[in-house]
C-alpha cells in the first residue's frame, strides 16, 4: 500500500454532502473489474436523551491518532477481504440532525464480500478511531456521546 492513502485526509469539515457521495461513487465507473460497491452512510438521529431532543453532533477527533487508527483498519480489511478499493470519510465539527457524518464505501469483484466488509470496517470505525461527538440540545446543554 503506498503512503499516498496514509496521507490522505478522512475528515471533512461539517457534513457529508450528497454530491460528495455521488461524486465518489461515480470516479469508480471506470474501474471495470469490480462487480460491487456497498457503502454505509452515519447520519445523525433526533434522539431524545432525559428528554432533551438532539439537534446537532459537534464532531472532534485527535486527528493523527484517527487518521492512524483509520489506516490500520484499511489495512487489516485488505488483509482479510478481496476488495478493490475502500475509502472511510468522517466528519469534523457540527452536523445537525439528518445530515450525513459517516460515509464508508467499498468495492470488490463480487457482492458477497462488500458486505462482509462493510460490515467489519464500520464496527471498527466505532470501536478503534479517536472520535468524539458533543451532542447538541435544543436548549444549547449538551452530553458526550456514547457509542453502543
Amino acid at each position: 500500500m503506498s503512503t499516498e492513502k496514509v496521507k490522505k485526509s478522512s475528515f471533512i469539515q461539517g457534513p457529508i454532502s450528497s454530491v460528495f457521495i455521488g461524486e465518489s461513487i461515480a470516479k469508480h465507473q471506470s474501474k471495470t473489474a469490480i462487480g460491487a460497491h456497498n457503502i454505509f452512510l452515519g447520519q445523525v438521529r433526533a434522539d431524545e436523551i432525559e428528554g432533551k431532543k438532539v439537534i446537532s453532533i459537534d464532531y472532534s477527533a485527535y486527528e493523527e491518532m484517527a487518521e492512524q487508527s483509520f489506516y490500520e483498519i484499511r489495512e487489516s480489511a485488505f488483509a482479510q477481504f478481496e476488495l478493490s478499493c475502500l475509502h472511510i470519510y468522517h466528519s469534523l465539527g457540527e452536523v445537525k440532525t439528518g445530515e450525513i457524518c459517516l460515509f464508508v464505501f467499498v468495492s470488490a469483484p463480487r457482492r458477497k464480500v462488500v458486505y462482509e466488509a462493510l460490515e467489519f470496517l464500520v464496527e471498527a470505525i466505532k470501536e478503534k478511531a479517536p472520535i468524539f461527538g458533543k451532542e447538541i440540545f435544543e436548549d444549547e446543554s449538551y452530553t458526550w456521546k456514547k457509542n453502543t
